[in-house]
């Protein structure tokens, strides 16, 4: 079929005929046209009236290259987020399909399910909705996408009965992500779903209530493998690490070793390691430079039963990371590289410190501007001075190459740092 050619929306058998969407099914991998047709063909009549002339819209947007979906204004009672609003701007070729809206639904921390709880997510949407879920989207949410604005509230006074809620959206705190963490991974430095249901439940007037310039989220990772893309995708990054030496199980270093050959471990573990802190010996044990080490993950990762995170766990905060907005991608900036997550006062004293930067994001940020990009625009110093957190030469990678930092400057403030870090060994000798 050639671009402009007439496509009829109506057929005998009642399905819309979607020629350009089946050009999508034609290649060698699995397509989201197939899951659409099946909910059509298989689902509940209302899924199959709603995702008919969903698919009929889709072929004529892909037939005439435009999208003719709009905005408007859908939310439940007491909310002001979380549900997306799609309104059709054809609506009398696809009456079905006119209103498609999109609830963003906060999944559990860790995304823990049980099969029982996900059949009861399922029925709910067969009811209200279109039946199509996306587990999960990129903000983490569950997408319950395809609902009227009538059954709107219906579907989430359902949701709310099982322990569920809506999640952000707008310029609002969006919903937050944590990794499976302790459930499940031996890597994991600090309790993430702790540390996330805390934060969620402390600011969740600004997740139903959208009232800051921008987005801002959460997310909680809990080793440097960072599972949910915390580093580079989250405004307060939550990264488990440790402060004293990896763990090495010389046995299991020989055992890898003998199973893969000495050539393969150098050329796999020792070589990769960013800092060149690793070596192996000629009797195969292994020997590495903690000093150097930045806690990249590489080496425990290959050498699972071999290598392990050290014993001295905590977490590193880096805020301001983001996607292309403003000012292009930003990675996280470093801001807390070490604090100790154990007790419930170190987890307030996390929830606190979010606070302040929320507020500072809230009093100074521009309209449609992340907190990255704030703290580019005023200047970290400032930033530091509002949220009261304390100079540290880890917020700077190369600190005499800098244009931002002058050498006196810096060895002023380096000093600083040292008499800080002293004083606090003393306190902490002295309590002990």
């Amino acid at each position: 079929m050639k671009d402009g050619d007439s496509v009829d929306t109506k057929t005998t058998s009642g399905k819309k005929p979607t020629p350009f969407l089946d050009q999508l099914e034609d290649g060698p991998w699995p397509s989201f046209v197939t899951g659409l047709k099946r909910l059509r063909d298989e689902g509940t009549p209302n899924n199959q009236k709603m995702m008919n002339d969903l698919l009929g819209q889709l072929n004529h947007s892909y037939q005439e290259r435009t999208g003719y979906w709009k905005g408007g204004a859908v939310s439940v009672f007491g909310y002001g987020g979380g549900i997306i609003p799609r309104y059709s701007e054809v609506p009398h070729l696809f009456p079905e399909s006119k209103e498609f809206h999109t609830l963003r639904v906060m999944p559990p921390p860790g995304f823990h399910y049980t099969t029982d709880l996900l059949r009861k997510l399922c029925d709910i949407w067969e009811r209200h909705g279109s039946g199509l879920i996306a587990f999960h989207g990129q903000s983490g949410d569950i997408m319950f996408q395809g609902c009227t604005t009538e059954n709107t509230q219906k579907a989430f006074d359902e949701l709310n009965e099982i322990g569920f809620d809506l999640g952000g959206a707008g310029p609002a705190l969006r919903t937050a992500m944590s990794c499976v963490g302790q459930a499940r991974c031996e890597q994991s430095c600090f309790n993430e779903a702790k540390a996330h249901r805390g934060i969620i439940n402390r600011f969740l007037d600004e997740m139903h209530r959208p009232s800051l310039p921008y987005k801002f989220k959460f997310k909680f990772s809990g080793c440097g493998n960072d599972c949910v893309n915390a580093i580079h995708r989250a405004d307060f990054a939550v990264i488990g690490t440790w402060r004293d030496n990896i763990k090495i199980n010389q046995d299991e270093v020989k055992k890898h070793v003998a199973k893969v050959g000495r050539k393969y471990t150098i050329d796999t573990v020792v070589s990769m390691c960013p800092t060149r802190a690793i070596s192996l010996n000629d009797d195969d044990t292994m020997e590495i430079d903690n000093k150097s080490c930045v806690r990249c993950m590489h080496c425990i990762n290959v050498m699972t039963k071999a290598l392990s995170p050290g014993d001295d766990r905590g977490a590193s905060v880096m805020i301001g990371g983001k996607r292309s907005l403003k000012v292009g991608d930003m990675m996280g900036i470093m801001i807390k590289p070490f604090i100790k997550l154990e007790t419930d006062e170190d987890y307030e004293e996390l929830e606190e410190f979010a606070e302040a930067c929320i507020e500072f994001f809230a009093d100074n940020a521009l309209e449609h501007e992340r907190i990255g990009e704030t703290i580019d625009r005023v200047g970290l110093p400032a930033f530091l001075e509002a949220v009261e957190a304390e100079v540290d030469p880890n917020m700077v990678n190369h600190p005499r190459t800098s244009s931002y930092v002058r050498t006196d400057d810096f060895d002023e403030e380096a000093a600083k740092w040292f008499e800080r870090k002293a004083l606090k060994a003393g306190m902490t000798v002295a309590s002990e």
